[in-house]
């Protein structure tokens, strides 16, 4: 007579502790939302023997029960094997330093943080491939464009995200950039932006919007601080109070000083504005609560480049 499959048990890492328990599931197995949620349902999942709830938080040591199925159902399939091996031969941006189970990697201009529409390669991807093994898969706390370099914050474990992410939300996580952008900047000192953006549809693809009624939008303010000014083009530090969808290239094109190289938000730039080495807007520093700094130089050349970092911001919130 044949053995009767049994269920699995699942014990929980201190990595992946704080999670509910549907995000558990989703990391360690990678099966559709609705599939978990059934057996959850059903009973088929189980915490520390009882009976539980999908969004109810696990912690450190708690035994989960799989179906005994589940295993199989989740195998890496071998063109997924292969998809791998070659994102693990693909290295990680410069690493730039950590605290804990935070990373601050070196962004390149060209690389997504995550996988879209025509393009598999990405931070996430191959952090995945490199980390395959990992208790918890590490997860980028923000996002920056594909064009944008610079500092981007990368978690190890779930409570370095959701303690990061919390930062962000409250402000206590502090984000600056440098962009160069067409035309004299006319504010000499530390000037507020704020606008409500919106999202519409141009072209067939989408793109945010300054929007003129300010009833519905979402708000993004940040703070603009002139460093190098000139005629033609100036040198600005922004630091975000919000963190919005293409916000800072947003604000600064409804100044009417859109940033060199963007060819999204940049339209009627001149041609003496334009740059061969794309969007010259970079994540220069990020400040934990902690206090702890983690800042790269962007990578640009010429007269465009920076030999030292500026400054940090007042608090111009």
């Amino acid at each position: 007579m044949a053995d009767i499959p049994q269920p699995q048990l699942s014990p929980v890492c201190a990595e992946e502790s704080g999670q509910k328990l549907l995000q558990f599931l989703q990391r360690r197995l990678a099966l559709p939302s609705p599939l978990l949620h059934r057996w959850i349902r059903t009973g088929q999942v189980r915490r520390n023997g009882a009976r539980c709830k999908p969004f109810e938080r696990i912690a450190a040591g708690d035994l989960i029960r799989l179906p005994p199925f589940a295993g199989r159902m989740a195998e890496i399939r071998p063109s997924h094997s292969m998809e791998l091996q070659a994102e693990a031969s693909l290295p990680l941006p410069p690493k730039i330093g950590e605290e804990g189970d935070l990373w601050a990697f070196n962004k390149p201009s060209g690389l997504p943080v995550h996988p879209g529409t025509g393009h598999g390669d990405s931070l996430w991807t191959r952090l995945t491939a490199h980390f395959q093994n990992a208790p918890f898969r590490p997860t980028p706390i923000h996002r920056l464009d594909k064009d944008t370099s610079g500092v981007l914050l990368t978690a190890f474990s779930y409570e370095a995200l959701a303690a990061a992410q919390k930062a962000i939300r409250c402000g206590t996580l502090v984000k600056e950039y440098v962009a160069w952008v067409s035309g004299r900047w006319p504010f000499t000192e530390p000037h507020r932006l704020e606008h409500t953006l919106c999202k519409k549809r141009v072209g067939g693809y989408e793109k945010m919007h300054v929007n003129a009624a300010v009833t519905s939008g979402w708000q993004a303010h940040c703070v603009v601080y002139p460093l190098h000014v000139c005629a033609q083009e100036s040198l600005v530090l922004v630091r975000l109070l919000t963190g919005r969808t293409h916000q800072i290239r947003v604000q600064l094109a409804a100044q009417g000083h859109a940033i060199i190289g963007d060819a999204k938000y940049g339209h009627g730039m001149s041609d003496t504005c334009r740059h061969d080495e794309g969007l010259l807007l970079h994540a220069l520093r990020v400040t934990l609560p902690s206090g702890r700094t983690f800042s790269c130089l962007p990578p640009w050349t010429d007269k465009y480049a920076l030999t030292k970092l500026p400054e940090m911001s007042a608090d111009n919130t």
